[in-house]
């Protein structure tokens, strides 16, 4: 028997896009009994864009360039505006 699932849409200024997750999974990844299935995943999708731009500009090879490196500093601002915590202080991992 298959999971209960629920599926969520992505709404872009021109393009959709649909993910379809199984519910018991969100049930375990919420934090607070009143966190809706999108903000679960909005926060996790805020976490792995985090991850990604601080591997590019701390983990790659060479410098990055000045554009990266300011899209790191946005993008870890809007992080700690969303989880009212810096990404080094809730990963424990900081540069």
């Amino acid at each position: 028997m298959a999971p209960d699932t629920v599926t969520l849409t992505i709404e872009g200024d021109d393009a959709t896009d649909e993910l379809t997750v199984p519910s018991d999974l969100l049930d375990i990844l919420r934090e607070q009994p009143d966190e809706s299935d999108p903000q679960v995943v909005g926060d996790i999708a805020m976490f792995g864009l985090a991850q990604r731009i601080h591997g590019a500009v701390h983990h790659g090879q060479g410098e990055p360039s000045e554009d990266i490196a300011e899209l790191e500093a946005a993008t870890l601002d809007l992080f700690e505006e969303r989880f009212g915590s810096t990404f080094g202080e809730l990963t424990g991992h900081d540069h």
